[in-house]
């Protein structure tokens, strides 16, 4: 990505060139992206390649799935909250397997992978910026990290759903004791369960994620063992 690119989503981005719309992220005018306008054509390949639901257009669950994915490009790539619009920063907190919520400023300062991830043998959040944990990452899944909604069990105002992230770790990854693993191409996949409190204009006002973070970080640092 190049930081001076900027404008809206291209239609490989969205998902059109692949036959669906997936992502529709309409970004607020003179939005300034964190590294140059995102391009998702390869993690959609992979999304279309390796799902395991093809929702119903108009669906809840379809729905569910949108609003997710367009709250991962403002939560990746926009740093300024005052230009998110998929949440309601005067009220958002988000909250990891029953951890202390954090606010708008606190997830786009520390980003999404330091927020899910924290501590573990594997992985230390204080030793990442938002900026290297996502080297990290784009290392290990060239192709992308895509995301699926499995199920929706309740509708607004409050969701919830079960979710899976997907990627082929086909690069390398670096643990937090400098340890290098390089993965053979096969797809990783991490299931978990989510509750976003949204309002009249599916804003999200509070998102509560369950999930064990070993559920990727171990089959990361199963891999071989390079110099």
């Amino acid at each position: 990505m190049n930081v001076n690119d900027q404008g809206p989503l291209s239609e490989a981005s969205k998902g059109l060139t692949f036959g669906q719309m997936i992502r529709d992220y309409d970004p607020m005018e003179g939005v300034k992206w964190r590294f140059g306008k995102p391009n998702y054509e390869r993690v959609n390949k992979l999304y279309f390649e390796n799902r395991s639901k093809n929702h119903a257009e108009g669906s809840l669950e379809m729905v569910v799935q949108t609003i997710v994915k367009n709250w991962e490009v403002e939560s990746h790539h926009i740093a300024d909250p005052a230009q998110w619009k998929t949440m309601d920063v005067t009220k958002f907190k988000a909250q990891v397997n029953g951890g202390c919520p954090v606010d708008a400023q606190f997830m786009a300062d520390v980003g999404p992978y330091n927020l899910l991830l924290g501590e573990s043998k594997e992985y230390s959040a204080g030793q990442h910026s938002f900026n290297s944990t996502n080297t990290l990452f784009g290392g290990a899944f060239a192709d992308g990290y895509a995301l699926e909604i499995l199920e929706v069990y309740s509708g607004p105002p409050v969701v919830t759903c079960k979710w899976r992230h997907f990627g082929k770790f086909s690069g390398t990854f670096t643990d937090k004791m400098g340890q290098k693993y390089k993965g053979d191409g096969r797809v990783l996949d991490l299931v978990g369960f989510m509750t976003a409190n949204v309002n009249a204009e599916l804003k999200i006002e509070l998102l509560d994620i369950y999930y064990n973070p070993h559920d990727i970080l171990t089959p990361l640092t199963a891999a071989e063992k390079i110099a």
